[in-house]
């Protein structure tokens, strides 16, 4: 879930503020005092449709079916830019992204070590964890953060790797070779197909891929990429949803004009002070044909 990486995979600038040193921290406590004060909300956003998704690629599983039972590859959602985890924690838990604000930034958690903060976030997403909750699998360049979801049990496993740069180790294409849904709510902008195809490509049913996209960048080039594997791309036209605000005036200039230049209107989204994203549904052409993504999104 990295918002604003400052870096295109391709090694060009971009004018969005950097954020990179709360994704270095050994827990989430910068990343939402940061962030919440900006107003960042698309994983709140993309809890309801990822959990609408979930039942149409086959997840959840039959509880506590064990993995490999039939020897087969264990169901999964995988979370590209996941950070803390924190795509897990509101896809598999009964919180809101607003309690998870509250709670770290909160006295109470403020004042508690690390490690303190690791056994109190154990207790609590034990607790409130969602009888359906599924094996959400974590990929994500930022290590410390990752491992911070691995500690307190959100994700059940991660990856640091920079499928950009090099090939995904066999580790990781062993985890995830039984992925049926990839989520993405902040870094699609930074990415490019080489991080999608090899979790896609050679998959008698690929999994279906949903990302929050900024409008001030393209999602084509990926779009066009997965096309050579059989897949289609839909974008929801009908919506967009607000990210977060703009630290100050240079960045929503740049915005505006991004938006202006990829062909959309700011007019009412970015004028009026925030990042805004899209929704792109990656899927198998009849699985699209079947039941178009406006469909899938009716009263969401």
């Amino acid at each position: 879930m990295a918002t604003a990486r400052n870096q295109h995979a391709a090694g060009t600038p971009t004018r969005m503020t950097r954020f990179d040193d709360i994704y270095s921290r050994p827990d989430p406590r910068p990343y939402f005092s940061t962030l919440g004060a900006l107003g960042y909300q698309t994983p709140h956003h993309a809890q309801g449709v990822f959990r609408r998704l979930l039942p149409l690629v086959g997840l959840p599983e039959v509880p506590e079916c064990p993995a490999d039972q039939d020897g087969g590859p264990r169901a999964t959602v995988l979370d590209i830019c996941c950070s803390y985890g924190i795509n897990a924690a509101l896809l598999n838990h009964h919180v809101t992204l607003e309690e998870l604000y509250d709670r770290y930034t909160s006295p109470q958690v403020t004042r508690l070590t690390t490690a303190e903060l690791i056994e109190s976030d154990r207790r609590y997403f034990a607790a409130c964890r969602r009888p359906d909750a599924v094996p959400v699998i974590g990929l994500d360049i930022a290590a410390p953060a990752m491992a911070y979801g691995r500690a307190v049990g959100l994700l059940d496993a991660g990856f640091a790797e920079n499928l950009e740069a090099v090939q995904p180790s066999p580790a990781l294409c062993r985890a995830t070779r039984g992925t049926r849904l990839i989520t993405v709510t902040g870094g699609a902008s930074f990415l490019s197909a080489r991080t999608f195809r090899p979790l896609l490509e050679g998959r008698r049913e690929p999994p279906w891929v949903a990302a929050f996209v900024l409008r001030t960048g393209s999602y084509q080039n990926i779009a066009d990429a997965l096309a050579l594997l059989g897949l289609t791309t839909e974008k929801d036209t009908a919506r967009t949803y607000p990210q977060r605000r703009f630290t100050d005036v240079d960045e929503q200039r740049y915005a505006i004009a991004a938006v202006s230049a990829a062909g959309d209107d700011p007019r009412g989204k970015e004028t009026d002070g925030h990042f805004h994203t899209a929704l792109h549904l990656t899927r198998p052409c009849a699985d699209a044909a079947a039941r178009p993504l406006n469909e899938l999104l009716r009263d969401a």
